[in-house]
């Protein structure tokens, strides 16, 4: 049974009896009786007396004898509960994928088999690794009961029915160095490969250079960490670049070296690479936000790949970010640190302007040969030579780049925001907005022949009428990712057109002459680099109601700019404004200028990362009822309301970092005392969400 209760986060004491103490190790799931009801929960130390005064439960079962929650994991999901005003069951529930027993009886690969045991040269069982656990009590967290701090002097017994074989850890500075590659276009970057391998923990921010294999750069990052006798735990946003570095790693490593973690995996193949990592078999764990808690022995570096990326952001409660994760990694397991991307967020420019970590970036000389030509079409020049580029969808610029670079036989990349037809349409008279007559949704065409319907509730409105004017004609206020494509097919006869987006991503095309239309981040690799990029509708970024919409829009251009080749080869053509501040920074390939500007501007006005702030979402009285019982800081601001998603309302809460600590748990607090009190409207709390209004 889940118990979701704010006010039982804390560890609970039971008694263990005689027939499991074999088997009741701190890392084991158990279950237990709380409240007359059977219940889940994780042992997490054992002790020999308690210091509770009333009568103890016995535990009533241990559901495996597996030790899934390693000591570290779950200093880490308490740390993480904290700073995120959650429970720890909720973030353990992150932590440890459900249990698939078929897969923990499968043989383990580190595991003698009879006949190896019964051979002469087998070695003899080491007495001392077996030791027996206390029997008294046991202190153990159940469904969202789970809190506390997890005591690390805690005499942890092992499971006695198998032996674990770990390669024997590499002393500092002897092991071989690792050939810096591509890391030597970088001047700090073979000093980083270094401190890795000596087995120091090194903080860097990587500012990737264009058309750069980032994967091969990570790989050899955890290459030199292996090469210094630690793990690595390297997160990625989606399965796309999952597969890229999954690649790199067995180049470099070989194969069995590393395991994948991500959800799409399935139960059985997730939890048998989650075994292998917690049993030590593996020095390496890559994979997806889901890797994030991943287990490693002598967790030597903590990596991640575009940052930015909101697929890092985890929607289930307490909503951790993978990077704030990693970080806290860092601090508890003194690991070095790698926070890589072709963009850079405003969290990494902090990071580097408090000292925390160190820059890793090209020099401007590298950067100038490594870009290609990029051009806005909005500047003055521009409108001077084609007065209707301010307005046009496709500019004369962009259809000349995309023009020259199909007549020398390369591909061409068309970066479009929506996906879709046309994702939103208006009428053909007055130019209202339509939307559906039943919740007031925008209507959408599918097709070019199709019927309009509701991006909301899906209803079909076939006799569709303008409430203004009463015009029955529509046209298109936002073109996306087909209809672009169908114009470009109709521009460029006799060209191949191939679309990449939500329905089917593609991982890479080849080099010949073709029109490749995509939605943001699902751009693929064109062997050779892309002649020419076009970045159309930067509108549509730029004007959306969100803090990040500057920083999002450099990163998706970025990213998409990078595939192209080098001057005078490639070319990219931004349909904006080029006196923006993020046109500026692609034009320039300066994300560091942007990042600070952000920050700045952040710090002035009082938002993340230079403050923390909280998002309390909710009904108008349960808002009001949890924030009346929280007992902020002195020094907190409370903002709003602004109104949220489904009739319901959202404050916000600020306060200076210093007060972080503070602010999460007054909150946690308060949601507690409404859970213990039987609350009957839910609050959702968020401290530093992505989306703030």
């Amino acid at each position: 049974m889940d118990v979701g209760l704010a006010h039982l986060d804390r560890p609970f004491d039971y008694l263990v009896p005689a027939e499991l103490d074999a088997a009741a190790v701190p890392g084991t799931r158990v279950k237990v009786r709380f409240a007359g009801k059977l219940v889940d929960g994780w042992l997490l130390s054992r002790a020999d007396d308690s210091g509770h005064t009333g009568r103890l439960a016995y535990l009533e079962k241990v559901v495996s004898p597996e030790p899934v929650l390693a000591p570290e994991i779950a200093r880490l999901a308490r740390a993480v509960a904290d700073r995120y005003a959650g429970s720890l069951a909720d973030v353990l529930r992150l932590a440890v994928p459900p249990r698939h027993a078929r897969v923990e009886k499968e043989p383990r690969d580190d595991q003698p088999t009879p006949a190896d045991a019964d051979s002469p040269d087998a070695p003899a069982a080491d007495p001392s690794a077996v030791r027996p656990g206390p029997t008294v009590s046991g202190t153990m967290a159940a469904g969202t009961m789970a809190a506390g701090t997890v005591d690390p002097a805690t005499v942890r017994p092992e499971p006695t029915a198998s032996v674990t074989v770990r390669p024997e850890p590499v002393a500092p500075g002897t092991a071989g160095a690792v050939d810096p590659r591509g890391w030597r276009d970088y001047p700090t970057g073979p000093a980083l490969l270094r401190a890795l391998t000596d087995g120091r923990a090194p903080r860097a921010v990587w500012s990737a250079l264009p058309g750069e294999d980032w994967a091969a750069r990570y790989a050899d990052a955890v290459a030199a960490t292996v090469a210094g006798g630690r793990g690595a735990v390297v997160v990625v946003p989606d399965a796309r670049d999952l597969d890229r570095l999954d690649a790199a790693l067995t180049g470099v490593l070989g194969p069995g070296r590393h395991v994948s973690l991500s959800a799409a995996l399935g139960p059985a193949r997730r939890y048998r690479a989650f075994l292998a990592a917690r049993r030590g078999q593996v020095p390496v764990v890559i994979g997806t936000r889901a890797a994030m808690f991943a287990p490693v022995d002598r967790l030597g570096l903590v990596a991640i790949w575009d940052d930015g990326d909101d697929l890092h952001s985890e929607p289930r409660s307490p909503y951790p970010h993978a990077r704030d994760v990693l970080l806290t990694r860092v601090q508890l397991a003194e690991a070095g640190a790698l926070v890589g991307g072709y963009a850079r967020t405003a969290e990494a420019q902090l990071l580097l302007e408090t000292g925390w970590a160190r820059e890793v970036v090209a020099e401007r000389a590298t950067v100038r040969a490594r870009i290609p030509a990029i051009a806005p079409t909005g500047d003055d020049p521009q409108l001077a030579r084609d007065p209707g580029a301010a307005t046009a969808r496709l500019p004369s610029l962009a259809w000349t780049a995309a023009r020259d670079a199909l007549r020398q036989d390369l591909p061409v990349l068309v970066q479009v925001p929506r996906r879709g037809y046309l994702p939103s349409v208006s009428c053909a008279e007055c130019r209202t907005p339509a939307r559906c007559e039943h919740c007031s949704g925008p209507l959408a065409l599918p097709s070019a022949g199709g019927t309009p319907a509701c991006r909301w509730c899906a209803r079909v409105a076939a006799a569709y009428a303008c409430p203004q004017c009463g015009g029955r004609r529509l046209r298109a206020a936002v073109t996306g990712a087909r209809r672009t494509a169908e114009e470009l097919g109709r521009a460029f006869p006799g060209v191949p057109v191939r679309t990449s987006g939500r329905e089917e991503v593609l991982t890479d095309v080849p080099g010949g002459a073709a029109l490749v239309v995509t939605t943001p981040g699902a751009e693929p690799v064109a062997e050779g680099g892309y002649g020419a990029v076009l970045l159309l509708d930067s509108w549509a970024l730029l004007t959306r109601a969100d803090l990040r919409a500057g920083e999002e829009a450099l990163r998706r251009w970025l990213a998409a700019a990078a595939l192209a080749r080098p001057a005078p080869a490639g070319r990219v053509v931004v349909v904006a404004d080029g006196a923006l501040a993020p046109v500026q920074a692609l034009l320039r390939w300066d994300a560091a200028w942007f990042a600070g500007r952000e920050l700045a501007e952040r710090r002035e006005l009082g938002f993340p990362p230079a403050v923390r702030m909280a998002s309390v979402t909710g009904t108008a009285e349960a808002v009001a009822d949890l924030l009346a019982a929280a007992r902020l800081p002195d020094d907190a601001e409370v903002l709003g309301p602004v109104p949220a998603e489904e009739g319901r309302e959202r404050m916000l809460v600020r306060v200076p970092r210093a007060r972080a600590a503070a602010l999460a748990e007054a909150l946690h607090s308060a949601a507690g005392a409404r859970a213990a009190r039987k609350a009957a409207d839910p609050v959702r709390l968020q401290v530093d969400p992505l989306s703030l209004f």
